[in-house]
């Protein structure tokens, strides 16, 4: 610790006082007490981001430095790139309150998409918060495999997605195809609500209706395409599930005790959705391939085949019926 220290003084350079208060920061008071980000008046831009970097790894915070930058871009409302043309700015007292809550918070376990407010999906910026699941990066490969495999396929076609959250889904696939007919239906009412706002905030209000269904149980006629990223983790594995994660809505989590229960009722009911040819694509979870794989084909669907995400997981199931 003494070296790494030593290092970071020599490209830091700050007057000892700052010093001082930069080396206290990374310091917990005991063995089980929270580390307290001490993050004082007059600190420069990378002395608070080296100190709440090294209070978020005692926190065992992912990616604690990319953490930092984040939340102080945030408070700051400036883009994480200008940080980097400004680190030797101090920063005043009433830029520096609002952050100790967030580092606080980030620190306890609470999901930087939530603090900030926003998450980045397929290159669109949409809101975020504790009304439905934050979107994973292995759910834009989803898309992409869609996008890039069935982009003739789904351009005037009429998609349903299922479990729709706060809309991801359904919004990427509205502003890549301008003549699909696009349902999302979800059960949760905050989660539609959510949905709509951000259809709102990238103008496809009028591109994609959202519908309160219990799966495909209100969906009106038949479709091309169902899409589908629903609860996948069983209630068995709770103990597993990071405390990040936990801080989405049960039901966007949870299946049951198995896990696959959702998604084997979407299997049982896509025949009746879907036109003759029409296509199921599901995003998995681990270990579930091959039982869903033989419960589609006792469906009778066809073409079933399987994609990993970024991770080389099996993580995406798709099927044509009819």
């Amino acid at each position: 610790m003494r070296t790494a220290l030593s290092r970071e003084k020599k490209l830091l350079g700050p007057s000892a006082a700052r010093w001082r208060s930069y080396k206290n920061s990374l310091i917990c008071k005991g063995p089980h007490a929270a580390c307290d980000p001490r993050l004082s008046c007059q600190m420069t831009v990378l002395e608070v981001l080296s100190s709440t970097t090294g209070y978020f790894q005692k926190r065992n915070i992912d990616s604690p430095r990319l953490n930092a930058e984040h939340l102080l871009a945030h408070v700051l409302g400036r883009k994480r790139i200008d940080l980097y043309l400004d680190f030797e700015r101090p920063l005043p007292e009433s830029e520096l309150t609002p952050l100790r809550e967030l580092v606080r918070r980030r620190g306890a376990g609470e999901p930087l998409q939530h603090l900030v407010g926003t998450v980045e999906f397929c290159g669109r910026i949409f809101r975020c918060d504790k009304r439905a699941l934050v979107p994973r990066p292995e759910t834009e490969r989803l898309v992409e495999v869609l996008i890039s495999h069935f982009k003739s396929e789904l351009a005037y076609s009429r998609m349903v997605d299922v479990g729709t959250g706060s809309g991801v889904i359904a919004l990427a696939l509205a502003a890549e195809f301008p003549k699909a007919e696009i349902v999302g239906t979800d059960i949760s009412e905050d989660a539609l609500m959510l949905a709509r706002e951000n259809a709102e905030q990238l103008g496809l209000a009028n591109r994609v209706r959202f519908l309160k269904s219990n799966l495909l149980e209100n969906v009106e006629g038949t479709v091309d395409l169902i899409v589908a990223n629903l609860p996948y983790v069983s209630t068995a594995d709770r103990q597993k599930v990071s405390r990040e994660v936990l801080h989405d809505p049960e039901v966007a989590l949870f299946a049951g005790a198995r896990g696959d229960e959702l998604l084997r009722q979407l299997i049982a009911q896509g025949p009746s959705s879907l036109r003759s040819g029409g296509m199921l694509a599901m995003e998995i979870g681990i270990g579930q391939s091959e039982a869903l794989m033989a419960a589609v084909a006792e469906k009778n669907y066809r073409d079933i085949c399987t994609e990993k995400d970024y991770s080389g997981v099996i993580r995406f199931l798709f099927a044509r019926y009819g």
